[in-house]
């Protein structure tokens, strides 16, 4: 079985959560506070040098980091991950554009708005920018889902997952989704997919027993 490393109000720490529970995939959770320098500790560093979550061990002693790295490595042979080469290449694009233009901004945005405390008098500097490439990003978006259902494969895959994790949670970092309606339809699309879980959602915390399963891992 799988054992995740992952923080619970982390976006990449979720995208990989959110990708074990569609796929009904067991595994261990084991819950790492980056805040309270969990993360930096010489036996979490040994496993991950980088000291960042999400972090899975695949194997006894083996261990792979980068969410959009575990995100491929557990869809890989599902329906997660698109049979073609061109789509294959497709959803990898789109996990590349939200690791470059989006997590750097709506998701640095989220981090230091919604769970640093005094985040926001830290990086008044900084929010600007950030608000400004965010817009951008989810620009983009807008525009490919106007004409499109999903990201990639005209089917929900890993790409979604991987801009789901910060795109949900804009609106709670000063970003207004009320002019982007493609997004807020898709969002509502990707919440509908069987096995979704939020990314509160803890085992025994009152979720569906579909969902309890699925991280118990019974």
């Amino acid at each position: 079985m799988y054992k995740l490393y992952s923080m619970q109000r982390s976006g990449n720490s979720y995208k990989v959560r959110l990708a074990l529970a569609v796929l009904n995939t067991p595994y261990e959770a084991i819950e790492i506070d980056i805040l309270r320098g969990e993360s930096r500790t010489p036996d979490f560093l040994a496993k991950n040098p980088s000291g960042q979550v999400p972090l899975l061990e695949v194997a006894d002693g083996r261990y792979l980091a980068e969410s959009n790295a575990i995100l491929w490595y557990v869809a890989i042979g599902t329906p997660l991950a698109p049979e073609s080469r061109i789509e294959r290449a497709e959803a990898l694009q789109w996990m590349f554009f939200e690791q470059h233009a989006l997590e750097p901004n709506i998701g640095a945005a989220y981090f230091w708005l919604s769970l640093v405390k005094g985040g926001r008098d830290l990086q008044t500097h900084a929010l600007e920018d950030w608000m400004e490439r965010g817009y951008a990003a989810l620009q983009v978006m807008e525009n490919h889902l106007k004409g499109h259902a999903y990201f990639a494969a005209e089917q929900f895959t890993v790409a979604d997952i991987a801009l789901y994790g910060y795109t949900h949670v804009a609106d709670r970092c000063d970003f207004d989704l009320a002019t982007f309606p493609s997004i807020r339809a898709w969002l509502k699309r990707v919440e509908q997919t069987p096995g979704f879980v939020s990314m509160d959602w803890q085992p025994g915390a009152g979720a569906e027993p579909q969902a309890a399963r699925l991280v118990a891992g019974v």
